[in-house]
């Protein structure tokens, strides 16, 4: 077996997801990748990749490694707690790289945030703004879907979920864009720190509207019954409403523009009966994104996690702080995993979903997210019920975690 490995080719000749190829089709490299072993080492990003989804479920479930970027061996010095940041109080100090035990707390006090109710009333604020750009849009022989629409959409949904103020808008706007890249390990240590700047004047602003809502509570927000929460627990802080709105921002932000243009993207570009049965209900749509997604194979990273300590890991001796990457999005044209992967599906049978994760770090936002989709895709499909791609678009190759397209160019026959 040995010998057999010594023959094979480096994984990096088979697997580059910066390149041409990957952008065209990441399907064949995907699958070499998954194909080679359950973890490999992959030279270019000097991290181990998990490539199959019972060991990553397992990871996710057990969390024998750390979430913390500060404990990936190439990271700047942890700084001391009394030089720390707003960006470090909120990255070290709380609920999202917190202990285990206090993670979990945080995720039981705050499910009422997340309730049905909750994301119903979310969707009535953000309605509104949704049907107001398609009516500023109103009915052009074609427009580009990404910068008319979808590029709006995450900060319109954030902003009105959390109950931000307008007059904060325009001084927010920024992070909304770029803080996931603030712990993207594999971007240079200039962009990383350009984002952690932009985060530390969102949390600035996050502060104030807290102070403010403290003296005029009770309003229809997911900011004030973060409140209301914090009042009945004592373990959850000021820092976890911060962490937790940090969270909602990055799943919000490039990964609902991400999500926007696939779901358009995939429902032209297969048959049209896909439609009606994936916007027949939210519900339905939930179930459809999972297929949007499996069937895009849009993610080119993963979810890093870091060695806490010297340890076997898999069958493998990790070296203390060395990266290692959950590929799930490996498995999505696996023929081993699902059934006629080649096919498009909405109905497709998710069990267990695991495209928001998987146990205790199951993305808790993940309804919120399908919701407001599920809203733009349905305005539309409402407006333009003949909607056609004009082209197949462009795949852009400078986003640092997605296959994403520089426009999406949609026809609408009206």
């Amino acid at each position: 077996m040995a010998e057999a490995a010594e023959n094979l080719p480096p994984i990096e000749e088979l697997f580059n997801p910066h390149s041409p190829e990957y952008l065209d089709n990441p399907v064949p490299q995907c699958l070499a990748l998954t194909r080679r072993a359950p973890i490999v080492w992959y030279e270019p990003w000097q991290a181990w990749i998990v490539t199959r989804m019972p060991d990553i479920m397992a990871c996710w479930k057990e969390e024998p490694l750390s979430s913390d970027f500060y404990d990936w061996e190439f990271a700047p010095p942890r700084p001391p707690e009394d030089e720390w940041s707003n960006f470090e109080r909120a990255m070290i100090g709380h609920s999202l790289l917190a202990d285990h035990d206090h993670h979990r707390l945080v995720r039981r006090v705050t499910a009422p945030a997340f309730s049905r109710n909750v994301v119903d009333a979310i969707q009535a604020k953000i309605e509104p703004d949704v049907q107001r750009l398609f009516d500023e849009l109103g009915q052009p022989q074609t427009f580009d879907y990404k910068a008319m629409i979808a590029e709006h959409i995450p900060f319109i949904s954030i902003t009105r979920m959390v109950g931000i103020p307008e007059k904060y808008w325009p001084d927010i706007k920024q992070v909304i864009m770029t803080f996931t890249a603030a712990w993207n390990p594999t971007i240079s240590d200039e962009e990383r720190q350009s984002a952690r700047e932009d985060s530390n004047r969102a949390i600035d602003i996050i502060k104030q509207v807290i102070a403010e809502r403290r003296a005029a509570p009770e309003q229809d927000d997911f900011l004030s019954t973060l409140l209301k929460i914090e009042a009945e627990n004592e373990k959850f802080v000021e820092g976890d409403i911060v962490t937790l709105i940090l969270a909602l921002i990055g799943a919000g932000s490039d990964t609902t523009l991400v999500a926007q243009q696939w779901s358009v993207y995939a429902l032209l570009k297969n048959d049209r009966d896909q439609i009606a049965k994936a916007l027949a209900s939210p519900e339905a749509f939930s179930n459809a994104f999972c297929e949007i997604n499996r069937w895009g194979v849009s993610s080119k990273m993963g979810f890093a996690r870091y060695a806490p300590r010297d340890m076997e890991f898999m069958g493998q001796q990790l070296r203390k702080g060395v990266m290692v990457l959950m590929m799930p999005h490996l498995k999505d044209h696996d023929p081993e995993y699902y059934d006629n992967p080649e096919q498009f599906d909405v109905e497709r049978e998710f069990n267990p979903d695991v495209m928001f994760g998987y146990g205790p770090r199951y993305c808790i936002g993940a309804a919120l997210a399908k919701r407001q989709l599920y809203l733009t895709i349905s305005e539309l499909f409402r407006r333009f019920p003949n909607v056609e791609l004009a082209e197949e678009p462009e795949r852009d190759a400078d986003d640092h975690n997605a296959v994403v397209f520089k426009r999406l160019l949609l026809k609408t026959n009206v």
